[in-house]
Formats: C-alpha cells, structure tokens, sequence
C-alpha cells in the first residue's frame, strides 16, 4: 500500500479553512496479474479553523491575509508544502469573481507543492461539495438518487446524484452573506443577485440606510422559494434565471426523481436556529436558513443529515478531487508534472474518422482549439476503442501522431488520456511512429469533459499509476 497527502483549500465568500487528507492507494489484482491499483481509502487528518474571509474592499480578497492562514495551519497541522503531493485550492462562491481571484491563487503558490491544483468552476464546486457531504457515497450505499445543496454565503451549489452518477448539477446567486447589515438593520452591502430579489418585492435596500426585519425575511422566503424551484417542487419563474450563477449548468433532472435532500455549508447550520439573535453574523444566513426550514422544499422531498456542512467543500477538495490512471500506460517520465493543460475531447464520430485513418479534420480541429485556447500545448480526450483490432489502434496512433506533427508546435509532446483501457497499446505504437521527435504521455482510466483542464502529477507506485485531476478553471 503506498500513501499520499493531500490538502484542500478553500477561499469561500464567508470562510477561508483547510484539510489535510492521506490518500492510500493498493494494488487489487492477484500477483501474477497486470496490476490494477486503485484508491482504498481516504482519511481527514486535520482540520483548521474556520476563518471568515479577508477582504481588502468588498471586491479585493485580501491575498497576504490569506497566505499567513495558510502558513498558520500548515505550521499547526505539522506539513510543510514539500510533504503534500496532491488537492486543490478553491475559491469557490462570490469570492470566484472577485478582481483578483487568480493573483490570490500566485500568493499561495509557495503552499501548492508540486501538484495542487487550484480551481473556481462552479459546476464542479457542486460535485465536490456533494462528496464531501456524504451525499455522494449515501447515493451509493442506499442505491438512491438524492440533490445536495450547498449553501455558502454567495452562492448555492446543488449537484443530483443516482447511485454515484451525477446526473446534474448547477449554481445560483443564493447565500446568506448576499446582504450584510449591522445590529441595528442599516444595510452595508447588496449583492447584484440580492437586490434582483428585493426589486422583485418591492422591497427597497439602499447601502446606508435601514432596513425592517420583516423585508428581509420576505427576501429569505423568496430565496427558499426560489430553491425550491430549481429542484422542480414549484413552477419556475423567470427570475430563477435571473440568480443563475455565471457559467454554471442549469439543472435537469432527466427524467429521474429526486428521492432526498441534503443541506451543506454554512447555511445548512442555521436551518435548525429558529430562536435567538436573527443576525447574529451581520448577514442573512440565519433568517434564510428558518426560511428553508419552513419553506416549500424541506416538505416535498425528505431530508438527511450528511456527514460534513460547513466543510463540505474543503473535505471534498482534499480528498476527491485526485483519481489515478490506468496502471497500462505510456509515457516519458521527464513530462511530468504538468499543470492546467486544456482538454480537446474527441466525440466517437470524429474517433471513428480517426481510426479510419482521416487525419485533416483533427489537424483542423487542433489548430482551431489553440488558437481559441490560446496556448500551445492540449491534451487530446478519447473516448478509445472497445476490443480493438491492432490495425485499428496501429492506424489511431499514425493519425494522432501525424495530427500532432502538423499542428502542433515542434517541441511540444503528444498528451493522450482515453476512457477506455488502450493506453499501452497505443503509446508503444506512437512512440514508434514518432522516433524520439517528440516525448509522448498515453494514459487510460480517466473521463475528461471538453472544456476541462487537466493536471498529471509524478508518476507514482514505481512508475505503475500517474495521479490525474481534472478541472474547471473559471474566473467570472
């Protein structure tokens, strides 16, 4: 069994934490069998404080602030940024569109080790929150389909997963520090979402001036409304859309019945406080909690508890965002790591013209995706062939490398991941065909989307596995 440390990091609208995980991985096939190594096991070993969030302006994350927390816990968790081999940053929520999101990201570069990734998509915060919950693993155990809402303080997560599948999964501009006030109800910030809402009532919040407990309860119902429409208890409104968080997916259900709920992030703590101080953090996340509590969702779909709120989305960057590879690979070692390298997916059809042997439309198709990507290294995502012929894998590999020659610049490797179990196969042949012109990594065992990013880490357990994330990099 060999082991690897990871941390997760997330920078919330709200709260700035971090977890250190170990990662322990095994090989599952029998002695005289190709090995076959898998994750075994993931465990927290530490978990910081919760920290709100420094902000320098209601725009500028404060990024010194945040390094010295970083520093802080990585002292008291006793790791240095050597130990860790994998995880992720996350600026997740509002705090993703703040102005200096990725220079926060270069302040942290110190902290990153060799391979942290650091990522901002929204979609993807809702996937790794909902593992970190619980929901992920109870969809499993349970054989269910079940939606976890995520609710920080800018925005609201929701991802739906059946029996481990997500099926869907989308955000909005929903959160309990969109408004923030002082004791005596005078408003000092509206979010543009926020005030959406409060037009919508009727309801004027000026920066400045005071506001009635009573039209900040009616924003918080209208919210938990809103929630309730987005998983499809209520009729939808257009202003559902209006809220729906930049470059996010919108959810569908697909046919599928939501069977339970779970509530994650700071929100889902105040959904049971229906006494005391109603503002006790200078924001609304109390009064949209009692607003969930006794709104429209909570009766139409039956609840769980999950196993993490607040930290849902820090458990889930340190210990689910890193998969492996397929321990039947090719590559050259001196490629790696590699960060942030955009994904050009292949669909069948265009795989199948490959394997036919038609090479233009994938130089084609590679220029294209340089040039819109501005950069000058991809990775080429393959669905790969099932039961393949060696003529069949012999005439992919001459189209892919003959593609890479023309299209790609001279120093530049060759990067193949495939879903399918051909990657040995295939790399001994590219190899071959390109001698030594250019380095070549073929990998297998891993799912990658169009759009996505994808890191590779140093190749791992003797060479056998190489530790794969991938990503949604999105700075709104």
């Amino acid at each position: 069994m060999s082991d690897i440390l990871s941390v997760g990091i997330d920078i919330g609208t709200s709260t700035t934490q971090l977890v250190f995980s170990r990662i322990s991985m095994e090989n599952m096939s029998g002695y005289f069998c190709v090995p076959r190594i898998c994750i075994v096991d993931k465990e927290v070993i530490y978990k910081s404080q919760v920290y709100i969030t420094p902000l320098k302006s209601p725009v500028l994350i404060d990024g010194e602030a945040i390094r010295e927390i970083v520093a802080k816990e990585f002292r008291r968790a006793g790791f240095t940024p050597k130990d860790v081999d994998t995880g992720a940053v996350i600026i997740t929520g509002e705090s993703a569109r703040k102005e200096n999101a990725a220079a926060v990201l270069d302040k942290l570069g110190g902290f990153a080790g060799e391979f942290v990734v650091s990522t901002a998509g929204p979609d993807l915060e809702s996937i790794i929150a909902g593992k970190g919950s619980g929901v992920f693993q109870y969809t499993i155990d349970e054989s269910c389909a079940a939606a976890n809402l995520d609710i920080g303080g800018g925005t609201t997560n929701i991802v739906f997963f059946d029996n481990g599948e997500v099926v869907s999964k989308g955000c909005l501009d929903i959160g309990g520090r969109l408004i923030r006030l002082k004791k005596d109800l005078t408003v000092e910030s509206v979010s543009p979402a926020a005030g959406k809402i409060a037009q919508y009532l009727g309801i004027r919040l000026t920066v400045g001036q005071k506001t009635t407990l009573s039209d900040l309860e009616r924003i918080t119902d209208k919210m938990a409304d809103l929630l309730a429409q987005a998983l499809y208890v209520k009729p939808q409104e257009p202003l559902l859309q209006e809220i729906r968080t930049p470059g996010s997916a919108w959810l569908e259900l697909q046919g599928k019945r939501i069977s339970r709920i779970c509530f994650s992030g700071g929100v889902a703590d105040c959904i049971a406080k229906a006494e005391g101080d109603p503002i006790p953090y200078g924001d609304i996340g109390v009064l949209l909690g009692r607003s969930i509590a006794k709104g429209d969702l909570m009766r139409a779909i039956p609840t769980f508890a999950g196993a993490e709120t607040i930290r849902a989305t820090v458990v889930g960057a340190g210990t689910y965002t890193t998969t492996i590879s397929g321990s039947t690979i090719t590559y050259a070692r001196e490629l790696f790591p590699m960060k942030n390298i955009p994904a050009l997916k292949l669909s069948l059809q265009e795989q199948a013209g490959c394997v036919a042997g038609r090479k233009e439309p994938l130089v084609e198709k590679i220029r294209w995706f340089l040039q819109q990507s501005e950069s000058e290294r991809l990775i080429l995502a393959l669905p790969g062939l099932a039961n393949p012929e060696y003529k069949e894998i012999k005439i992919l590999a001459h189209c892919l490398c003959e593609a890479a020659d023309r299209a790609l610049p001279a120093d530049e490797p060759v990067l193949i991941v495939l879903e399918q179990d051909i990657a040995k196969a295939l790399g001994i042949l590219m190899e071959k065909e390109l001698s030594g012109r250019r380095k070549v990594a073929c990998i297998d065992g891993i799912k990658v989307e169009q759009g996505d990013y994808v890191d590779l880490g140093k190749p791992m357990l003797n060479g056998l596995v190489i530790p794969v994330v991938v990503k949604t990099l999105l700075f709104g």
